[in-house]
């Protein structure tokens, strides 16, 4: 509940977390990321248990700079609520009193790789001092179908394209779309961009009945010239995320010691040296029940990592954890 470094004081980060299930998930991230000057914006599933949204409700009331987004979505998977959702956080946020600096977005399943000083510092990097993080290319030909094709979303369930007889109008204001992932480091004056430019309202509206809008419509704004902190040449760079892709098995990585989801995957303890190498802001995907080693592990060494860098006296309830010396110890019974 102390903030560790000057530093990380004069640079207050946001942060949008989209939950929906693993409440022991979700507390952890949240234990791991929270900072008292930042500010944090969780979006409750619409279709989420009534338990689990109590259970998040009276944890969030224990914090000042944590609140539930106002308007919560029915998200599906590859649907318009999943942008919309991030959407509905930052109209949340640019109200927030915290004078925040950068967003960032995040799932239930990531989790921290850099510290907050870290990630402070990497966001400060004269790459990346002045732009938006929005990893992406130009669509590629195999992506095209997921605009130029009429999709319909059913309510927390699927999307389903409408067929080849229902092609879409061209993108407005003429715009050339991207194709890139759909976790972001944004300035702040591109959210309020975001927020209330023609362009980008009128972008959002087209991409309503498009396949996964949130991997075009934050990477195709940060290539429009006139956008706050946009990279108008930028493609891959930024270095946002961890994921092992199943695609990618023997290029980018040499395998899941998990296993995959959704060509996604879960990591177990064996991945944590590849994640830690790669340094990204965070990983993604973990589970608290499927490899819990893992993401025990992952905290601790974060954790440390932390507690190491702070400019502050350390208290030793900060500690996740106390060693023991087993060889002295008393064991009895």
């Amino acid at each position: 509940m102390e903030t560790l470094s000057k530093e990380e004081e004069d640079y207050p980060l946001a942060f949008i977390i989209t939950i929906h299930k693993d409440l022991e998930m979700f507390v952890r991230l949240l234990r791991a990321i929270y900072a008292p000057h930042n500010v944090y914006c969780i979006h409750i599933d619409a279709k989420a248990p009534e338990d689990y949204r109590l259970s998040v409700e009276r944890l969030v009331e224990c914090f000042p700079n944590v609140f539930l987004a106002s308007v919560s979505e029915t998200v599906t998977y590859g649907g318009f609520s999943r942008l919309k959702a991030d959407i509905n956080c930052m109209e949340d946020l640019v109200r927030s009193p915290v004078k925040w600096r950068k967003v960032i977005n995040l799932c239930g399943q990531d989790f921290p790789v850099q510290s907050n000083l870290e990630m402070v510092r990497y966001m400060q990097h004269e790459e990346w001092r002045d732009n938006n993080m929005t990893p992406g290319i130009k669509q590629p030909e195999n992506m095209q179908y997921r605009t130029h094709i009429k999709h319909i979303e059913v309510k927390g369930d699927y999307v389903a394209s409408l067929g080849q007889g229902h092609k879409k109008s061209p993108p407005p204001h003429n715009l050339t779309i991207y194709f890139g992932t759909a976790y972001y480091s944004l300035q702040r004056a591109f959210v309020e961009y975001v927020l209330t430019s023609s362009v980008a309202k009128d972008l959002l509206e087209w991409s309503k009945d498009t396949y996964s809008p949130d991997e075009h419509y934050w990477v195709t704004l940060n290539h429009v010239e006139d956008a706050p902190g946009s990279r108008v040449n930028g493609e891959w760079e930024g270095n946002i995320r961890a994921i092992k892709w199943k695609d990618q098995e023997g290029t980018a990585h040499q395998g899941c010691s998990g296993r995959y989801i959704r060509d996604i995957c879960i990591y177990d303890v064996k991945d944590l040296s590849w994640i830690i190498e790669k340094n990204s802001m965070f990983a993604n995907k973990f589970e608290s029940t499927s490899f819990p080693e893992a993401l025990d592990c992952l905290e601790q060494w974060h954790r440390q990592k932390v507690l190491q860098q702070a400019s502050v006296l350390i208290k030793l309830s900060w500690q996740l954890a106390t060693e023991v010396n087993i060889s002295t110890a008393t064991v009895t019974g």
